[in-house]
């Protein structure tokens, strides 16, 4: 027990302490965070206007262009690999700016909109169409009664699925290392290319991202136990 102790400080001085190796993870930390969350802003107003609009291009020829552009950019993120969109968008589209931060956030937004469509998109036509006549009898619009009866009612169906969508985003920010980009997984593969130790290293990097995981998915309960509060109430 005593060398398994001397070990893990050895193991834990060298790979967080010696040459400030911390500075790494804490600057991997907060590019996956930031990657995340911003992503997770854009996927999911990418995602809700994308939904609505297909769901009113059943009835509007007016929105079938906008409803083609959709089919297609849903088709096509859903259908590549989310490293070759992020490839794509460096080398390619955004060849020109410096910042590869915002590129992933972007690429990570955009495969995430596409995703998140689909599930709001089940959500919406979940919700009985008896609520959409409820909502026209009240004296609103499409757009409100979109916006007030049927949006509430499908987020509430659709955040299980949401959630789960998040969490997977979260975790395929792991590939941003593809660009120069320290997320968790470069500032652990670089640390291991110092320190010539795979052990260490990998798993401080799946520990963080586990904590990361555990502290959206309690998040997500909390959210989901005030909804089902509100519902009895």
């Amino acid at each position: 027990m005593e060398e398994f102790i001397q070990n893990f400080i050895f193991e834990f001085n060298r790979t967080f302490i010696a040459k400030d190796r911390y500075s790494l993870f804490l600057d991997g930390l907060k590019n996956t965070i930031t990657i995340a969350l911003a992503a997770t802003l854009i996927g999911v107003i990418l995602g809700f206007t994308i939904a609505i609009i297909k769901h009113y291009a059943k009835d509007n020829k007016r929105l079938k262009p906008l409803e083609i552009i959709c089919n297609i950019y849903t088709t096509v993120i859903r259908g590549t690999p989310v490293v070759v969109q992020l490839l794509i968008m460096y080398f390619i589209i955004l060849v020109n700016t410096d910042n590869s931060v915002i590129i992933a956030i972007l690429t990570f937004g955009f495969n995430s909109g596409a995703y998140v469509s689909e599930i709001v998109r089940a959500g919406i036509n979940a919700v009985d169409k008896g609520q959409a006549e409820a909502g026209k009898a009240l004296g609103l619009n499409k757009m409100q009664t979109m916006r007030y009866i049927i949006i509430p009612q499908a987020f509430k169906n659709i955040l299980p699925a949401l959630g789960n969508e998040f969490i997977a985003l979260l975790k395929e920010t792991a590939v941003a290392g593809y660009v120069p980009i320290i997320d968790l997984t470069k500032a652990g593969a670089i640390v291991r290319s110092q320190t010539y130790s795979a052990f260490f290293p990998l798993l401080s990097v799946a520990a963080m991202y586990l904590t990361l995981v555990m502290i959206l998915t309690w998040v997500l309960k909390i959210v989901e136990r005030r909804l089902n509060t509100n519902d009895r109430n």
